[in-house]
């Protein structure tokens, strides 16, 4: 049976023992609260931030749409397992390759497993609760964010906070359900998406062969997909077997690109080397500064311009096949496959847009209030 059953040939990816990213010491576990967005709720990047992190996502009518529709089904995200086990193969192979027939049933574009490590676990929640996770497994499922609109996009306008949950809904809602199909076979299971995690995704991707550590900081890029996906998880005790990391030459490529760093409005995304952060060697994101400018944003519903103008945010083709092919296998010519993006992909204006430019402020729709002046930092 192939490695992986789904639209995109993950199955031709070398696969490595250890995600490619260096691990110098014992990495430890974080707190979901103090990442960027629960700082701003709390106000720690003052007043300004703190408003506009009460209206990020219902400020733009789809946008609110979609983030209202994850947020019902958190009764779905866990529960009781069946009291009696189905009489089904016990064999992790048999049992992984069928979960990953289920998700890409229920719409995923891309599957994963993974042990799931001690500091991919949170040590505390968004509320400041303790976590008590104890399931060795994670199945990690993933959603294309659309090219088409990515590329009629800007990256940083109006339709932009949709394009990411867009993305966390759809996960979210193939998450729920195959966390309570596998509780009806008399496994524990537990979904986590961008409601309520209990774990970090972007370890998850790792393990589970999705993608590599790339330049915008935490983040991880997949050899078909770019950084253009969502992801959602379920942790489970169902006997799962694990895939491995990949390597398609990634961390040359970042080294010699650095397209995200000169076009982050924000100049969250680090422009040099690798640092040490948390037993790892990697490109540390300005969280604060990519936070603020997400909030904040007067011409647009949150950001993702590094997205849009990664080279690996492409669609599928054989020139393309081939620039992949080139990178993991001839990385000296990294810093030619860059120069050729940007000839081939020069920023022109694009395909008319879809969807209309709206603004809600106190219950009102209108025309956004664009100022015509790049971002400033919002006052503290």
């Amino acid at each position: 049976m192939p490695y992986q059953i789904a639209r995109y040939p993950m199955d031709k990816v070398k696969r490595v023992s250890q995600p490619t990213i260096r691990i110098v010491s014992e990495i430890q576990q974080v707190r979901e609260d103090e990442n960027g967005y629960n700082r701003a709720v709390r106000g720690d990047f003052g007043p300004v931030v703190q408003r506009e992190r009460s209206r990020f996502c219902a400020k733009y009518p789809l946008g609110a749409v979609l983030r209202g529709f994850g947020e019902k089904l958190a009764p779905l995200m866990e529960g009781q397992p069946a009291q009696q086990r189905a009489p089904i193969p016990a064999s992790p192979e048999v049992l992984s390759q069928h979960i990953k027939r289920v998700g890409y049933f229920l719409r995923a574009d891309m599957m994963g497993i993974c042990r799931l490590p001690r500091y991919a676990v949170y040590s505390h929640d968004r509320r400041g609760a303790e976590v008590s996770l104890d399931h060795p497994n994670a199945i990690v499922i993933v959603i294309d964010q659309d090219y088409d609109t990515m590329h009629r996009s800007s990256g940083r306008d109006w339709i932009s906070g949709s394009q990411s949950h867009l993305g966390y809904s759809f996960a979210a809602v193939t998450a729920c359900m195959l966390s309570d199909y596998i509780r009806r076979l008399g496994y524990s299971a537990r979904a986590h998406y961008a409601r309520d995690y209990q774990v970090l995704i972007p370890p998850l991707l790792l393990w589970a062969g999705i993608g590599e550590h790339c330049r915008l900081g935490d983040s991880v890029l997949n050899p078909f997909l770019g950084a253009r996906f969502k992801a959602a998880a379920v942790t489970t005790d169902m006997p799962l077997a694990p895939d491995q990391p990949i390597d398609f030459g990634l961390q040359s490529f970042c080294e010699q690109c650095g397209r995200c760093a000169e076009e982050c409005p924000a100049r969250a995304i680090p422009s040099g080397g690798k640092t040490l952060y948390n037993g790892r060697e990697v490109w540390k994101l300005d969280e604060e500064r990519c936070t603020r400018f997400r909030l904040t944003n007067q011409r647009g519903s949150s950001c993702g311009r590094c997205i849009k103008v990664c080279p690996w945010n492409k669609p599928e083709g054989r020139m393309h096949s081939v620039a992949r092919f080139v990178a993991r296998n001839a990385p000296i010519l990294d810093r030619a496959l860059v120069r050729m993006d940007s000839l081939m992909y020069p920023e022109r204006e694009t395909p008319a847009p879809w969807w209309f430019d709206l603004e809600e402020r106190d219950g009102i729709l209108s025309p956004p209030r664009v100022s015509g002046r790049e971002w400033e930092e919002p006052d503290a």
